[in-house]
C-alpha cells in the first residue's frame, strides 16, 4: 500500500477520517449540502450506492490505486483524490467544521494541532479510506488454505484465469484491478458521455476507455459499468461472452481468434464465472462496525 511519508497511518488519523467521512457538516455551504461521503457510499453495499444512470465506484483498497474515478481525472495518491474531493466536489468551506466543539479535539490527537486545515481534513479522509481494506472473503480463505472452494466456484476460478473466460488480464489478483483503462466493447459510437478518458487526455487512442473497477464485493455493488447499464452479473457476463461492440479503440484483449467478438461461453460455464464472482465477497468486511458510522 502506498503510504506517503508526510501522512502516516495512525488509530488517530483513521478515527477523525471515519467521522470526516459520514459527517454532512462536510457539505455546508456547497453543492451537496446536507450529504456526506457515506450517503454515496454505503458500507452495506461495500461502500457505494445502487443508482439509476451511473455506476458509483467502490471505496474499497483503494490504498493500492493510482488513478482514481472512472476517467482517471486524479491520478497521485490517496491525499490526491481527498484533495479534490474535499476542494471541488464538496467545495467545502470548513465553517461548519471549524465550529464544531469536538474537531479541534480530533485533529490535536491526529495531527498535533487544533488548526483545521483542507490539506488536514484531505489527509484524515486519506487515512480513512486506507483503512477500508477488504481481504477476508471466501476466495481469500481459500488462498490461505483455510477453505475449499465448491465445484462450480473452482470452475468458475479456473475459467476466470484461462484465455476462455479471460477475466484475469484486467482484474489481476488479488486486489482484481490493473489500475489501468480499457474500452470494453459497450458502445461503437461516441459522445462526451462515454468518451471516458479521452474527456481527460485528448487522446484519440483514450476513446471509450474506462477505468477497471475492482470485483472485490462486486456481488454487492450494481449496477455495473460507468454507466450503471448492467443490473446483473449474469448481465455483465453475457456482454463480454456475446454483446462486444467493435470501434477503433477496442481493446486488443476483447478479441479472440476464430471468435467476433465474444467469448463463447455455454450456460454453466457463465454461472460458474458468476459463482466464482460471488467468493469475492467479505462479509467481515461490510460488518465491520469499526468502518461503520461513529455517530
Amino acid at each position: 500500500m502506498l503510504i506517503p511519508e508526510e501522512n502516516p497511518l495512525t488509530e488517530e488519523g483513521v478515527a477523525l477520517g471515519r467521522r470526516l467521512y459520514y459527517d454532512p457538516k462536510l457539505s455546508v455551504n456547497g453543492p451537496l449540502t446536507g450529504h456526506s461521503c457515506s450517503s454515496c457510499h454505503q458500507q452495506e453495499k461495500s461502500f457505494t450506492v445502487s443508482s439509476r444512470g451511473v455506476s458509483v465506484l467502490p471505496h474499497v483498497n483503494l490504498g493500492w490505486n493510482t488513478h482514481f474515478l472512472w476517467d482517471g481525472k486524479i491520478t497521485g495518491t490517496l491525499e490526491d483524490i481527498m484533495q479534490f474531493e474535499v476542494e471541488d466536489f464538496f467545495m467545502a468551506d470548513l465553517s461548519a467544521i471549524k465550529t464544531d466543539a469536538d474537531y479541534p479535539v480530533y485533529f490535536k490527537s491526529a495531527f498535533g494541532t487544533t488548526e483545521i486545515t483542507t490539506e488536514r481534513t484531505a489527509y484524515a479522509l486519506a487515512q480513512f479510506f486506507r483503512a477500508l481494506t477488504s481481504g477476508n472473503s471466501k476466495f481469500d480463505k481459500f488462498l490461505r488454505r483455510e477453505v475449499m472452494l465448491g465445484p462450480d466456484e473452482m470452475q468458475g476460478f479456473v475459467l476466470f484465469n484461462s484465455e476462455k473466460g479471460d477475466c484475469f488480464h484486467c482484474h489481476i489478483l488479488p486486489v482484481t484491478t490493473d489500475n489501468l483503462f480499457h474500452n470494453i466493447g459497450l458502445d461503437a459510437e461516441f459522445t462526451a458521455a462515454n468518451s471516458g478518458r479521452f474527456n481527460i487526455t485528448g487522446l484519440s487512442a483514450d476513446i471509450g476507455l474506462f477505468k477497471t473497477p475492482t470485483l472485490r464485493n462486486v456481488e454487492l455493488t450494481a449496477p455495473y459499468m460507468h454507466d450503471g447499464r448492467f443490473a446483473t452479473l449474469e448481465e455483465v457476463i453475457e456482454h463480454y461472452n456475446s454483446g462486444v461492440k467493435s470501434s477503433p479503440t477496442l481493446d486488443p484483449i476483447m478479441t479472440k481468434p476464430g471468435k467476433e467478438f465474444g467469448l463463447e461461453l455455454n450456460e454453466m460455464e457463465k454461472a460458474q464465472l458468476v459463482a466464482f464472482l460471488k467468493t469475492l465477497t467479505d462479509y467481515s468486511f461490510i460488518e465491520d462496525e469499526k468502518l461503520g458510522s461513529p455517530f
